[in-house]
């Protein structure tokens, strides 16, 4: 059991990160993401793995429909499992897209060799993870993989708890939770 310490005073912001299924297949580059997770600095509120069945990823991916690439993305994004995340940090949105690194794995190579992509993606569409790009897609995303959870609700009744370091880190279930009251 990891107890986390830190003590936050800007309000955390919570974005989606999704493992695709070319890193799901490989469980050595899954654990080296999710432990690049944890080593900068995000909390994980919630994580889950699931297989996408065609029609999750058209639903997804709607807005790219007619878009020359759209039809490999489906295909790939329900070819497997993947692993979907719910992260919480200061500008984590911001933070999670820097670590991913751009979207184009030759681009991520030469300019973010250190980035997730840089270092694990394979093609454009076969790049290892994607993450919210805005405050308004962090709430539709996150309620699409997670329908269960209401960030408002999170926001105001656990947020000022994981800000505070009321957290601990389990390992069983690769999120934090909140600390019981003694």
């Amino acid at each position: 059991m990891l107890l986390t310490t830190c003590r936050l005073s800007k309000v955390l912001q919570l974005t989606l990160a999704v493992i695709k299924p070319d890193a799901v297949a490989h469980p050595l580059i899954l654990q080296e993401l999710h432990k690049a997770i944890l080593d900068n600095k995000f909390m994980i509120v919630r994580c889950k793995d699931l297989v996408w069945r065609r029609s999750d990823s058209e639903r997804f991916y709607a807005e790219h429909s007619g878009r020359f690439f759209y039809q490999r993305l489906v295909e790939f994004m329900s070819s497997g499992p993947m692993r979907a995340y719910i992260l919480a940090r200061e500008d984590a949105i911001h933070h999670w897209r820097e670590q991913m690194g751009p979207t184009k794995v030759f681009r991520a190579r030469y300019t973010s060799p250190a980035s997730l992509r840089g270092q694990f993606g394979l093609t454009d569409t076969r790049n290892t993870t994607h993450g919210s790009d805005s405050p308004e897609s962090a709430r539709r995303e996150i309620s699409f993989f997670f329908p269960d959870f209401h960030v408002e609700e999170w926001l105001e009744r656990e947020e000022p708890l994981f800000r505070s370091g009321q957290i601990r880190y389990d390992p069983q279930k690769h999120i934090h939770t909140l600390l019981s009251p003694s």
